[in-house]
């Protein structure tokens, strides 16, 4: 997987400095270009009185737009491109930015209103997870009050299939480029009732999820360390209380088998997955 040119989309608000945060993270991990990109909505027309109200409300949102670059700038500094797109959708606005610009990754942080450390989907990432060729990553609420100092682990939501088997093998890519381990964990969520069918059921599932994480892991060890975890319990966010987390841990998850292809699509596991997280989620491309 290419990860030499990353796009953030930049507002000056926490979300924005979340989402940057983690793209200058990445980009100086990987060795990637970064460019920091902000969204404006196009200036209504019109005609007669209409016109010079037009022309003020566009002067209005170039200067709100140069303003915001600007802050981003005295964060980054000069070793980034800062560009200004114009599109009635901030997320569709980006999917247009990645497409021009041969993106590798979108970057972005949660919507507010979500609790400390958790992401929320908003209407950014709404569109960008049904519409972007690329990767989208996402940050957590607060993740720029306290960044880690890099990335110390990948681990890929791991459950068999084709997405999914494609997913470890760019992860594994990833992990040797941006050196760092890889971890494959697969989410078991069992009900807590002690009946004899459901335990002999859930053993069964344990016993082939593992196997499933073994036959998934090997062939990759060569390229960078991997292991596997198996993580269970009453629900999505509940099997992820019980892994280990790095404080510098990046989640990957696969879009839907159901989705277009060379698009993000999230499926019910994994958008669980992202409100539950404790720690950025990076959501892959589905590829052929």
């Amino acid at each position: 997987m290419k990860f030499d040119n990353l796009l953030t989309g930049f507002i000056p608000e926490p979300q924005g400095r979340d989402g940057l945060a983690l793209a200058v993270l990445l980009a100086r991990q990987a060795g990637a270009h970064l460019t920091v990109a902000t969204v404006k909505p196009p200036a209504p027309g019109g005609l007669g009185p209409a016109r010079a109200d037009a022309s003020a409300w566009a002067a209005y949102l170039e200067e709100q737009a140069t303003a915001a670059l600007a802050q981003a700038r005295e964060l980054v500094g000069e070793d980034a491109d800062y560009i200004t797109h114009t599109h009635k959708g901030s997320g569709r606005g980006l999917v247009e930015l990645a497409r021009k610009r041969g993106a590798s990754a979108v970057v972005i942080g949660s919507a507010p209103g979500g609790n400390i450390g958790r992401i929320v989907l908003g209407s950014t990432a709404d569109q960008l997870l049904h519409a972007s060729p690329v990767p989208v990553i996402l940050a957590p609420r607060g993740y720029a009050d306290d960044p880690p100092p890099a990335l110390d682990r990948l681990t890929v939501a791991y459950r068999r299939g084709p997405c999914a088997d494609a997913a470890v093998k760019r992860a594994a890519r990833l992990a040797g480029v941006m050196d760092l381990p890889l971890r494959l964990v697969t989410l078991l969520v069992s009900s807590a009732r002690p009946v004899k069918v459901e335990l002999d059921m859930l053993a069964r599932l344990r016993d082939q999820a593992t196997a499933d994480l073994n036959s998934a892991a090997r062939g990759h060890r060569r390229r960078t360390d991997v292991e596997v975890e198996l993580l269970e319990g009453r629900s999505v966010a509940g099997a992820l209380q019980h892994g280990r987390w790095a404080p510098g841990e990046l989640v990957i998850c696969a879009s839907s088998d159901a989705g277009p292809l060379r698009r993000v699509f999230l499926g019910d596991t994994s958008i669980k997955i992202v409100r539950a997280a404790t720690c950025p989620v990076m959501i892959l491309a589905r590829t052929p």
